[in-house]
């Protein structure tokens, strides 16, 4: 499919977007007073906005983190739709721990007093001044692929390890989260999806005023056969890795609360299998890219404050000039303009709108110009009930001669509820928009529902059941769907 660069257009479907998370940020906190919000210090909320991480896809895959509930056993396939989004291409900003759903868990006192109340809140296992959970999941799926009149269908065998630690210092904080997910297919054809994600963060309480976080990770997938970069027809599609690293300091200058972080990241292409058996190196797209951020809000109150943010980032491949010919490293600058929403338990979330824009190397590869929509919000209208809401923005790179790349859109919703102590609900829905240039044909839709039950039986064991509906869609193509059922057990500790 040949590639093109365009001027983004605003759309309909854009501003519908936009119009979604706006209601669902302004209509809770209409309902309460934010003069009764939390008032507490501003390294208190500093350091709630930067503890336990539950992970970092709950931002854009709207993954269950409530506490007493496990991984589906699908988690990898049920979210491959948007887990595109997730990954960045060469061209992205860094985003601040505000803009992640996957918001603080409390400090390692407050984990040890909720598993004190909930008969099904694992307790961990000390080390020292660590606390480490550790969950074994092992679940059987089947998955069925339909592309106009082909089908093919497979049935598969996944395992999954996740786990967490968190120091318990009194002073700063460390945490690091890691999830691991393999699959072995039983019977049938079909791409399997491995998974790696670990990632690290340090926080330095260096002042009552001042917060510093060092961060690190890694993560791998394989690359979804959807991404128009990947490659037609191959029978597996390239592995991916990506390293990251970064510092972030957060100081608080009385009203005005100022922000500044930098990121770099380095992504690596493995080959790619043909459908004679033949590898097809990849290795012309890996690159390092350094991004710098600042942000600067004023503090209405403790429960709302305004910001503008800037961004510029620089991409640089391994190689000058692609396999054909084009230099794609990329000078990236963006700004936007949001705001930070914190009721406490009941609503917080970031909501932001701006510009961004990707200029590369090559002359002949026209810059790539967006309109930009980013941001999360929880919200808990009641105990037991939760709705994660996510908006992400991508600039993507395209792989083919003469094209620059795309804008792609994505809005996912999660909602959980405890139907009883011991049993939650999940109900899911995704959807991504990618707004290709002329060049590259019709715009892509992909829509995504799923739902599942978590059953926790006691504290160590659990039971989970997941079922999924993804579908494509595209004008002059035909349209693709992928049904996934899933069920598994937990141990945990």
């Amino acid at each position: 499919m040949d590639r093109g660069a365009r001027l983004s257009r605003p759309s309909r479907r854009l501003a519908g977007l936009l119009l979604a998370g706006t209601v669902l940020a302004a209509t809770p906190a209409l309902a309460q007073d934010a003069t009764g919000s939390d008032t507490t210090a501003f390294s208190q909320r500093l350091r709630t906005q930067t503890d336990v991480a539950s992970g970092q896809e709950a931002a854009a895959t709207g993954t269950d983190t409530t506490p007493g509930t496990t991984t589906p056993v699908l988690s990898a396939a049920q979210q491959s739709a948007i887990a595109d989004e997730d990954v960045t291409g060469a061209i992205r900003r860094t985003a601040p721990d505000s803009e992640r759903l996957n918001l603080a868990e409390g400090s390692v006192d407050d984990l040890r007093r909720r598993a004190a109340d909930d008969p099904y809140e694992p307790t961990g296992i000390r080390f020292g001044t660590f606390v480490l959970k550790p969950s074994l999941t092992q679940g059987l799926g089947y998955e069925r692929n339909r592309s106009g009149n082909t089908s093919t269908s497979r049935t598969f065998s996944q395992t999954g390890i996740r786990g967490s630690l968190t120091s318990d210092w009194s002073r700063h904080q460390l945490t690091i989260d890691a999830e691991g997910i393999y699959q072995r297919n039983i019977s049938g054809t079909g791409e399997t999806e491995p998974q790696v994600r670990i990632n690290g963060d340090l926080r330095l309480d260096l002042s009552d005023d001042t917060i510093a976080n060092i961060t690190g990770g890694y993560a791998f997938e394989r690359e979804s056969s959807n991404d128009p970069n990947a490659v037609d027809g191959a029978s597996v599609q390239s592995g991916l890795q990506t390293l990251t690293g970064g510092v972030r300091v957060t100081r608080d200058f009385g009203l005005i609360r100022g922000t500044l972080g930098t990121e770099i990241q380095r992504r690596t292409y493995g080959s790619a299998t043909l459908s004679d058996g033949s590898k097809l190196d990849l290795s012309d797209r890996n690159y390092t890219e350094a991004t710098v951020t600042g942000r600067i809000g004023y503090e209405i109150s403790p429960a709302l404050i305004p910001y503008l943010e800037a961004s510029v980032g620089r991409s640089f491949y391994d190689d000058k000039a692609d396999s054909l010919g084009y230099q794609r490293s990329a000078t990236t600058l963006g700004g936007r303009a949001g705001v930070e929403v914190d009721l406490g338990e009941k609503l917080r979330g970031d909501l932001g709108v701006g510009y961004e824009q990707a200029s590369f190397a090559d002359n002949r590869l026209e810059a790539i110009r967006a309109l930009t929509v980013d941001g999360s919000v929880f919200w808990s209208p009641q105990r037991g009930t939760d709705l994660r809401l996510g908006l992400q923005t991508q600039i993507e790179p395209s792989t083919t001669g003469g094209q620059s790349g795309y804008v792609s859109y994505a809005a996912n919703a999660e909602l959980t509820h405890e139907l009883r102590d011991n049993l939650v609900a999940r109900l899911s829905g995704a959807y991504t928009w990618r707004n290709l240039p002329e060049a590259l044909g019709p715009d892509q839709n992909i829509y995504l529902v799923g739902t599942g039950l978590t059953w926790n039986i006691n504290r160590w064991l659990a039971m989970t059941g997941d079922v999924s509906y993804e579908l494509t869609r595209q004008a002059r193509a035909s349209d693709t769907s992928v049904t996934r059922a899933g069920i598994g057990l937990t141990l945990r500790r």
